[in-house]
């Protein structure tokens, strides 16, 4: 794939059910410093293009899981994809299909929201099931079209409707509704949690999901990946004035919404005209449908690549597709069956935050120190995602059973980095006291300095507007314009 096409379906698949509903609804509730979460996930894609993205494509893995076997040792390999497998289902399968039930609620009021989210998975099942990974790049290319136009045209309508007025009057008020930097005890984003813990999130979203990561790897070539990583980064910053303004002029336009992530499908149901509307409906169904193909794409690669065939050696191409198409069945089913328990939480948002502060640091950790340390070993790697796994049941059990907070009520965005340090403290160590890994092994997945230097010379002669480390740097200036604008 050519770098347009990755970004688009990048896009696409990004925008997920917390992002159309989830980030729409806490923006509805606290104001825009929701956006943050995309803000500094931007700068995130910047340095995952530059340092850890050639690493993917030369390696030449399916998965995510598969460097971490080539980089360690099966043993990770195993862990991470049993994890991958787990928050696919029940984070991003369910709370896609939550959203989607959420949406045609509003337009089909007597169906419940199970029976919905069964009719959006047998949709998204008829045709990313039969075509795979490249019926559903080239349907998110279509989609991240249609959704660019779709959220246009509800921005102008809600501006038009005495929204841009409302927020002209929150700017000149210095309205803490308009502002991206917030106190340490703010209950959206502290400034803190900013800096220490949306990194580490942002990092295991767009360095290490599976379900993005994925397009980024049918790239021709290392340029057009870094490229279509970039202009995806572009189209993200625009998250804050498409969906996050439009849901702030929500709060004048319907205050007092039983359920803040009801704003976005409110604005489209109340504000566009007949003919218009379908085009929206239609625009934010694809989106959401878009991050669940890509979703079943990525669970029938990781079940298939890294556990089917090394239990069946030998197995048949023709076999393993099979089977990756009986896996996206039967994730689908766990899905549609967790919608009820993802509907007790206030926010979907909320519930995709609460799971994943448990679930990305040890495997950031084991990232982060495996590519730019190479005396980090297989034994060290493997302990510290076991570490920040019984870390994260302790927490949950004492939280769930006992109601005990282990870190104090502190925001979660603050327990992230508390994560993220004790199992990389549990990879140093361990690593430090056994031997290190064969050189020859390792050495092929070690970031070092020669190998920007080696860039850099290629680079010379390359015109600085096809140039990625130039437009990496137009897009790095461009979020700190937008932090400084809303400061």
């Amino acid at each position: 794939m050519t770098w347009p096409i990755i970004g688009f379906s990048l896009f696409a698949a990004s925008i997920s059910s917390t992002t159309l509903i989830g980030k729409s609804g806490d923006a509805y509730s606290t104001g825009i410093a929701v956006f943050n979460y995309d803000l500094v996930s931007v700068l995130v894609m910047v340095f995952f293009a530059m340092f850890f993205l050639p690493f993917y494509i030369k390696s030449g893995i399916f998965t995510i899981p598969e460097f971490l076997e080539k980089r360690f040792d099966k043993r990770s390999r195993y862990y991470f994809s049993f994890i991958t497998l787990l928050g696919s289902t029940f984070l991003d399968a369910a709370g896609a299909l939550y959203a989607a039930a959420l949406l045609m609620k509003l337009v089909f009021p007597s169906l419940t929201l199970v029976e919905l989210s069964v009719i959006f998975a047998i949709i998204v099942a008829a045709y990313t099931i039969p075509g795979g990974l490249s019926a559903a790049i080239r349907v998110d290319l279509i989609q991240g079209i249609l959704l660019l136009i779709g959220t246009f045209v509800l921005t102008f309508l809600a501006a038009t409707n005495d929204g841009l007025e409302y927020v002209k009057e929150l700017l000149l008020r210095d309205d803490v509704m308009t502002k991206l930097i917030r106190p340490l005890d703010d209950p959206s984003v502290p400034w803190l949690g900013m800096i220490v813990g949306i990194p580490i999130l942002g990092f295991y979203f767009w360095g290490n999901n599976q379900m993005l990561v994925q397009r980024v790897l049918t790239a021709k070539s290392v340029d057009h990946g870094r490229k279509g990583i970039l202009m995806v980064g572009f189209l993200t910053v625009l998250i804050l004035f498409i969906i996050i303004f439009p849901a702030v002029m929500g709060k004048m336009l319907y205050p007092g919404l039983p359920k803040n992530d009801m704003i976005y499908p409110k604005l489209v149901v109340e504000l566009m005209p007949v003919g218009i509307l379908g085009l929206m409906l239609a625009a934010m169904v694809a989106a959401l449908t878009s991050s669940l193909s890509a979703l079943l794409n990525s669970v029938a690669t990781l079940f298939t690549m890294d556990f089917y065939t090394k239990f069946n050696p030998g197995v048949s191409q023709k076999r393993q597709v099979v089977i990756g198409k009986i896996v996206s069945v039967v994730v689908l089913i766990l899905a549609v069956a967790w919608i009820p328990f993802i509907s007790k939480f206030d926010s979907l948002l909320k519930y995709y935050q609460e799971m994943l502060t448990y679930i990305a640091p040890p495997v950031v950790a084991v990232f982060m120190l495996g590519v730019f340390w190479k005396r980090i070993n297989r034994h060290g790697a493997f302990w510290g995602l076991i570490g920040g796994a019984i870390a994260a049941i302790i927490t949950v059990v004492c939280q769930v059973v006992f109601d005990f907070e282990v870190l104090g009520d502190i925001h979660f965005l603050l327990k992230v980095p508390v994560y993220f340090v004790l199992s990389s403290i549990i990879i140093i160590v361990v690593s430090l006291a056994g031997k290190p890994d064969n050189p020859e092994q390792v050495n092929d997945y070690i970031w070092t300095r020669k190998i920007y230097k080696e860039e850099s010379e290629e680079l010379i002669w390359v015109p600085f507007y096809k140039n990625f480390r130039f437009w990496s740097l137009v897009l790095i200036a461009f979020c700190f314009s937008v932090l400084f604008m809303f400061n």
